[in-house]
Formats: structure tokens, sequence, C-alpha cells
């Protein structure tokens, strides 16, 4: 499922020192925290210095989804986003990373440009809206959420007390 994550970031990105000015948080101390817990999980993790619109790019995920392999576009819309700091709203980074992964360049730049899976995205929207999810990531097990990157005990403990194996 998708979530409007700042969606209304303009297409260039906002850098990160502006996202959360005069909000009293530390940047370091938050890159530090973030680097530490996907450290922790054998995640790479890069220094980012803009947050960018992911609107489009889960658009595309979406869309290769339903794709035979489609799976590893997550991984790569990852690394691109948090590892190299790439603007994943802009169309030509996000079909080179579809052909990065195998899709079909053409066909990726098709569902883009057409927007063919935005009413699945904003079906996803309103999904999370329903679940009162209200971050990234946050993870839904039963009736009980955590939010935030977490350690995976914490991810654990959260299935099992919803009676998960």
């Amino acid at each position: 499922m998708y979530f409007p994550l700042h969606p209304d970031t303009r297409p260039e990105g906002l850098p990160l020192a502006d996202l959360f000015a005069g909000r009293g948080y530390d940047l370091d101390a938050m890159h530090r925290r973030m680097l530490g817990l996907m450290s922790a999980e054998g995640l790479p993790y890069g220094r980012r210095t803009h947050t960018y619109n992911s609107r489009l790019a889960q658009e595309l995920a979406k869309w290769a989804d339903a794709q035979p392999d489609g799976g590893a576009i997550h991984d790569a819309l990852y690394k691109a986003y948090f590892v190299d700091g790439r603007n994943i709203a802009e169309i030509p980074v996000l079909v080179e990373i579809a052909k990065s992964v195998g899709l079909p360049a053409d066909l990726a730049h098709e569902v883009l440009i057409r927007r063919t899976f935005k009413d699945a995205v904003d079906a996803d929207w309103e999904k999370a809206r329903h679940y009162g999810i209200t971050g990234v990531p946050t993870f839904v097990s039963g009736r009980s959420k955590v939010v935030g990157a977490q350690p995976y005990e914490q991810l654990s403990t959260l299935v099992r007390t919803a009676g998960e194996p």
C-alpha cells in the first residue's frame, strides 16, 4: 500500500533543511539514527539533502508489481532515493530505474506519461487514510500499528501481538 508523504513537494524537490525548518529537528542526529537503524539491518543508507515527490514512483511501482519479476523495482527505488539521493519525481530517472531491473523502458515511460496507475495509487492513499496512517513506514498487523523505521524486534512483537506466527 502506498502513502502520500509530502504529496505537495514540487517536482524539483525540497531541501531537507527547508522541510524541517523551525520545527526543532536536528538533521545530523536524524541522519545518524537512520544510518544506525539501516546499518543494523544490513541496508545501505546515504546522506540525502532533499525530499522528492514520490507520487510517480508509486505509480511506477504499482505497475511493476503486476509485471513478472517487477518486485525488484522496490529495492531499486529505495536505493535511488535513500542511498543515491536521486530525484524520483523525474520521469527519465524512473524509466532508467525500471530499465535497470529488467522492466521494459518504453512501457514504463508510457505508464508514467499516461498515469495508468493513478487511480490504483489514489485507492491506496484512501486506504491509508482509513487506517489512520500518518507516516512511513507504517506496519499494520491486526488492529495494531508501528510507525517509523523500527528494529526487527519491534516489528516481530507487533506481529506476535496480533496473533500471527
